[in-house]
């Protein structure tokens, strides 16, 4: 797959997928048996929130690994004021750095790295960022840092990108088996964020609803 192949969260196809939002609560998944990562951590313990059916399957796509590895959770639940921050101080980076730019093609590659807030998964609670650690706690070798931006990366933080090493590429592929096992939907601009029950999900996985749409945290 190249990275002309992937669907973005800009493409209108995800906005236009209906939500039929199931009412699941919001859990903290530091009280599940998940490995959390305090690097984007915040006041109230919100990025450490999930939708139950994503936790769920976060679980047993642990339970998936081979021996002496575990999921390291980074981010999960984003405020939506949150997520419009993210996505507008992205979006007028590249703006800045790419003034030849038309603003189709501004936010299209915005959304290469941030969703744009209306439709985001992680402020519907249906997407993580993680990765995976040792028996250590050390982190495997993915080939970049979780986050960093297809500039930062060099195009490295692309699920399939080229010129992986061998041991990247595999260290990978154990991630996207076990995931992609358990119900996720990986978002290919980004080895480490996965999805389930959002738009997103839905039009990769031919549903022909969303299960969950923004919600603000009580």
């Amino acid at each position: 797959m190249t990275s002309n192949d992937i669907v973005l969260m800009s493409d209108p196809r995800v906005a236009a997928v209906p939500v039929q939002e199931c009412g699941e609560a919001l859990v903290d998944v530091r009280d599940h048996g998940l490995r959390v990562d305090n690097r984007r951590s915040d006041d109230t313990g919100a990025f450490a929130h999930l939708r139950e059916g994503v936790l769920t399957r976060l679980l047993h796509a642990q339970d998936l690994l081979p021996n002496g590895l575990r999921l390291l959770f980074v981010e999960g639940y984003r405020p939506p004021a949150l997520q419009r921050t993210y996505f507008e101080a992205y979006h007028d980076e590249l703006t800045r750095t790419n003034p030849h730019w038309p603003a189709t093609r501004v936010r299209e590659a915005a959304s290469r790295f941030v969703s744009p807030p209306e439709i985001a998964p992680h402020s519907a609670g249906a997407a993580v960022d993680l990765t995976l650690i040792d028996a250590d706690g050390q982190e495997l070798d993915m080939g970049c840092r979780v986050n960093a931006n297809p500039e930062e990366s060099g195009g490295a933080c692309y699920t399939d990108a080229p010129g992986l090493s061998v041991q990247t590429r595999a260290n990978r592929t154990v991630l996207v088996d076990v995931l992609t096992s358990a119900g996720l939907q990986n978002y290919r601009t980004e080895f480490w964020h996965w999805s389930f029950g959002c738009r997103y999900w839905a039009l990769q996985s031919q549903q022909p609803t969303a299960l969950y749409g923004p919600v603000e945290m009580p």
